[in-house]
């Protein structure tokens, strides 16, 4: 009678824990599984792809504006061409994130002379935080900003890395860049072909 009570007591116990190990696995999965989901969701929702918007330049879209976020000397010297200047550093190496009213004030001038139009920040690199510490600034005032995939320093010296390797021979980053105060236009004359990143083809950006 006691084996019997034994048997018993280690099966209840036996099924207890897998039970309980089947249902931690599982709810272990959903959870990976939503911030999964809300990982990519992020990542779409702030993410420009810089080869797309190179694409949009090429053919002269008009539905984003660029903002350079580095410095006003650096902007001056090169920059995106036509992407606007809000400087977020006094100079290359003092920030200005103190200067929150400022930055916000030129960021609400930006979007009122570009309604309508996709605001998209970038900074010095991929790994750069400045654009980010200043999209978070931004949201937390009612202003919600994209950042650029890649930062200056990818788009104007590691062209190759984010361009296909049919691109290499027939672009040329000096043709998108641009020096001085101004924006600049893109003037290149292009064989623009059909447009690069419709929905149908959206993977291709």
């Amino acid at each position: 009678m006691k084996k019997n009570i034994i048997y018993i007591i280690s099966a209840v116990i036996s099924l207890f824990v897998s039970v309980t190990v089947i249902g931690l696995y599982h709810f272990m999965q959903q959870q990976d599984s939503q911030l999964q989901t809300h990982y990519y969701r992020s990542e779409v929702a702030t993410l420009e792809s810089p080869h797309g918007i190179r694409k949009a330049i090429q053919q002269r879209k008009d539905d984003f504006i660029l903002v350079d976020v580095r410095s006003a000397q650096e902007y001056e010297q090169e920059h995106i061409i036509g992407a606007v200047n809000v400087p977020v550093y006094r100079d290359p190496d003092t920030s200005a994130y103190d200067e929150e009213e400022r930055i916000i004030m030129e960021f609400r001038d930006v979007i009122n002379k570009n309604p309508d139009k996709k605001v998209i920040i970038y900074c010095y690199s991929t790994s750069c935080m400045s654009g980010r510490k200043i999209g978070n600034m931004l949201a937390d005032n009612g202003i919600f900003v994209k950042e650029l995939g890649i930062g200056w320093n990818e788009w104007r010296y590691d062209w190759n890395m984010w361009n296909y390797p049919h691109e290499w021979e027939t672009t040329n980053v000096e043709d998108y860049i641009y020096s001085g105060k101004e924006p600049g236009v893109y003037t290149k004359l292009d064989d623009i072909g059909e447009a690069g990143c419709s929905l149908s083809k959206s993977f291709e950006c």
